[in-house]
Parts: C-alpha cells; structure tokens; sequence
C-alpha cells in the first residue's frame, strides 16, 4: 500500500489549518503556497475534506477553508481515510467473498493483523500532536521540542 499524492496534500492542508486554529478561515492560495500543493489540486481535495466533516468551504473574497474539528480530535486515519476511503491491503480482506479461501487461507489473517495495526497506529496520532512536532514515538526530529 501507498499513500497517495492526494492523501499526503490532505495532511498537509489539515495541519496547516491546525496551526491556524479551528474556526479560523486561511485562504487556499495561502494553504497551498505556504505547503506545496497545486491549487487545483487543493480544491479537489478540500472538496472530499468538507464531505468528511473536517473542513467547511467558505465562499467569497475573504472565503477559504476553516477547520470544524479540533486538532485533538482529528487523527492521521480520519485524513488518511477521508482521501483514501478505508484501508485495505489486499481484496480479500476489503471483499471477502471474492476470495473462496479466505476463511482457510493463512496469510488472510496476516493481512487483517497488518491492516488492523496500521490503522491503529494511524489512529493514535492525532493533528494536536503534529503541530507539537511529536510522533506517536516522542518528538519528531528537528522538533523545537525534541529532548524532552
């Protein structure tokens, strides 16, 4: 699995409007200067954002995007998966039934425990500890927090 292109410019237009704070509204040609997105691009993505709940578009000469939920409560995998739709690595985990040996096959299992693990991970980071510059393993490198 590979995190799209789309999926990684989400990220980044979520924290971004983070550190601007929830409610804030930040104009899309600063999102998308300030992070290196396409313009186009971020408005493709911040479309599937709204869908999700996390940003609201707001329209006219002082319009852009604001965040409707606070950093804590967003997680990498609410980003993730409202770009992406919900991981799966591989189809049988994602259409059981298009596989007849699922339920007797040895690495279906490997796959469900490897899919379950990555979203937990993806779960346990949220965009409040982003900012700070933490990971789910302590400051990130290069954080102005690190050596805690």
């Amino acid at each position: 699995m590979r995190i799209t292109r789309a999926t990684e410019y989400a990220v980044r237009c979520i924290l971004f409007l983070a550190v601007n704070g929830k409610g804030e509204v930040v104009g899309r040609k600063e999102i998308a200067k300030y992070m290196e997105i396409p313009g186009q691009f971020l408005g493709k993505i911040a479309q599937q954002l709204a869908k999700a709940g996390l940003i609201e578009i707001v329209q006219g000469a002082k319009g852009g995007y604001r965040l409707l939920v606070s950093p804590e409560k967003i997680s990498l995998l609410n980003a993730v998966e409202a770009i992406s739709g919900e991981i799966f690595l591989n189809d049988c985990i994602m259409r059981p039934a298009s596989c007849r040996r699922s339920a007797t096959c040895s690495v279906h299992c490997l796959w469900e425990r490897a899919r379950t693990q990555l979203r937990n991970t993806l779960g346990e980071v949220n965009f409040a500890k982003l900012m700070e510059g933490e990971s789910c393993f302590g400051p990130l490198e290069g954080s102005s927090r690190q050596g805690r």
